[in-house]
């Protein structure tokens, strides 16, 4: 198996959207709702992003970068709707 750091851009592509599609395709919103102020200060983000809860318990959480530095907004291609904002 290749490591990580050792494939190309096509092969890490590949290996994260396999990773990603068997964990969320088919899954189902049961629930959506803001972070709390409690919540996001917690982490110590200024920002209170919008959480998306999955019917097998996951739970989706914009960041604004890999690390983790702060809750972030949704681009989407819904008519009237085109970014989900953090608050």
């Amino acid at each position: 198996m290749t490591k990580l750091h050792d494939m190309t851009q096509e092969e890490l592509t590949k290996h994260w959207e396999d990773k990603i599609a068997s964990e969320l395709v088919g899954r189902k919103i049961v629930s959506v709702r803001y972070w709390t102020e409690k919540e996001a200060a917690y982490e110590d983000w200024y920002s209170r992003p919008v959480q998306i809860e999955l019917d097998n318990g996951y739970i989706l959480v914009p960041m604004s970068d890999d690390e983790g530095n702060d809750g972030g907004a949704i681009a989407t291609n819904i008519t009237g709707l085109d970014t989900i904002p953090v608050l």
